[in-house]
């Protein structure tokens, strides 16, 4: 009987414990995680994604960095 009563209580306690962090936590909607994210480009001459605000353009090109702006494009790209 007393392993009975340890279970019941270990389970009240547990049902408790995720009922709080549930009501405490903020709701999460599917839309919100990209509402936030910021547009990503990717860099015409190696390729990499980054933030269009971190980004340098040039004739409607992406580029990460300034050196990769002076090299223009990979070859065999546009």
């Amino acid at each position: 009987m007393g392993l009975f009563r340890l279970l019941f209580w270990i389970a009240i306690i547990a049902a408790a414990f995720w009922l709080w962090r549930r009501l405490t936590r903020p709701a999460r909607r599917p839309g919100d995680k990209n509402a936030s994210a910021a547009p990503m480009v990717r860099c015409a001459h190696c390729g990499v994604y980054l933030p269009r605000d971190h980004a340098l353009s040039q004739a409607n090109l992406w580029y990460c960095s300034q050196a990769h702006l002076e090299q223009g494009p990979k070859p065999g790209e546009r």
